[in-house]
């Protein structure tokens, strides 16, 4: 299997900015036809939802890895509006339990000034408590950016991806429950990595968020980020989510549940599942689920299972399973 080491070792131009085929690396990625598990936890309890979720997931793979750690500080918003600090800081406590390594959190911010919204939302702070290096993505010089060719994508002249990221041991991310009134439909896992994607490469006016959100392939160029690279974990915070509206602010529920998994369409898609069935917009609520043009997009890509039906809800306790019962039923319908 190539690895993200590798991958940039056979990518290296020496200077400057690689430009490489996603294609290419995604083959040697390609995963076979799977069922993939999905920790569902109801609950009101974040720390404790986070906890209860990766280690009902039994996560074995972040050991003694350094990890980057994604997660959502689109705005200084308030939850979902943004990552909420009890949130990471539960993973950052249970990854360490689980014997990572260092750590490094990268975020670049598309409604307001990265450096600003880290610090307003206090994350700088409980980054330097908890001794996680941050790094702000919009001041990584060109050298630090990996260009993915969009031969075969729907991207005019590919995107951009850091290699902080890319070399680290492994990659976690954790994401809330929201639509998204952009375009994106809805942002879950496969839209947050739009974080990572450099607004502009120094050097290079071209803006790629110009290009993003203003093609009528905005959803579908959503997936095809998530073809550079592979998560070791996802966690999904949708204790509160936006069912409509979003990223920002939106309507706000309570929907009282913590997902963890690795594999993005299957969190993604039990993401929409619980949007149905709290009530959301019509372009979300339409259509079989697996239409969707993000987990289309993502299942033509091979990054995760392909059907609802290939979807294990794991649960801990009676109320969990209840309220996953329940998603399932959307799931399937």
């Amino acid at each position: 299997m190539l690895t993200r080491r590798r991958f940039l070792k056979y990518a290296a131009t020496g200077s400057g900015v690689a430009c490489v085929s996603p294609l290419a690396y995604l083959s040697a990625r390609r995963q076979t036809a799977q069922r993939a598990r999905v920790a569902f936890v109801k609950t009101s309890d974040r720390a404790a939802g986070v906890r209860r979720a990766i280690n009902l997931l039994g996560v074995t793979t972040v050991r003694g890895k350094d990890l980057f750690l994604k997660a959502n500080f689109n705005s200084a918003d308030p939850t979902p509006g943004s990552t909420h600090p009890d949130t990471l800081s539960a993973l950052i406590h249970t990854l360490r339990a689980l014997g990572a390594g260092p750590l490094t959190l990268g975020e670049r911010s598309g409604m307001g000034n990265t450096r600003e919204v880290l610090e307003a939302t206090g994350i700088q702070k409980l980054a330097r408590e908890l001794d996680v290096a941050t790094i702000v993505l919009d001041e990584l010089p060109a050298t630090d950016w990996e260009l993915f060719h969009p031969s075969g994508l729907h991207w005019q002249r590919g995107f951009a991806l850091p290699r902080p990221a890319l070399r680290a041991g492994g990659i976690v991310q954790t994401c809330c429950l929201k639509t998204h009134r952009f375009g994106g439909h809805f942002t879950l896992s496969l839209k947050n990595s739009v974080g990572l994607v450099a607004k502009r490469v120094p050097g290079d006016p071209y803006n790629f968020m110009t290009e993003l959100h203003g093609s009528p392939h905005q959803r579908r160029m959503i997936a095809e980020i998530n073809a550079a690279y592979h998560p070791d974990l996802v966690v999904l915070d949708g204790v509160e989510a936006f069912v409509t509206g979003g990223p920002d602010t939106g309507t706000l529920v309570h929907a009282q549940v913590v997902l963890a998994g690795v594999d993005r369409v299957a969190i993604d898609a039990v993401g929409v599942a619980l949007l149905r069935h709290h009530g959301t917009t019509p372009e979300v609520s339409d259509g079989p689920l697996f239409d969707q043009e993000q987990l289309k997009r993502a299942v033509e890509l091979n990054l995760g299972v392909g059907s609802p039906h290939d979807i294990d809800l794991i649960t801990d306790d009676a109320e969990s399973a209840e309220y996953a019962a329940v998603i399932r039923a959307v799931l399937d319908s």
